[in-house]
């Protein structure tokens, strides 16, 4: 079974602000945010549930990223 290498610390995405230049911090999968207990849900069924579940072109988590800067927020999807 695959597993993302960000929800499990395997590695560090390091993204660049496109709107002013400073480093983004990753702010975890962006299920987690849909209401109190999303955090807990399993993953997959989440995925699933909402659509990110990608047959084609493989499993991909999407991990939400934010600029302490300038608030900017961007959505990345981690290949499994």
């Amino acid at each position: 079974m695959p597993v993302c290498p960000v929800c499990n610390g395997l590695r560090e995405v390091d993204l660049i602000c496109s709107h002013c230049g400073e480093h983004m911090n990753e702010s975890g999968r962006l299920m987690d945010y849909y209401d109190d207990y999303s955090p807990y849900m399993e993953i997959d069924l989440m995925k699933m549930e909402d659509g990110y579940q990608d047959t084609k072109s493989g499993h991909k988590c999407p991990h939400l990223y934010s600029c302490p800067s300038c608030q900017n927020d961007k959505v990345i999807f981690i290949n499994e």
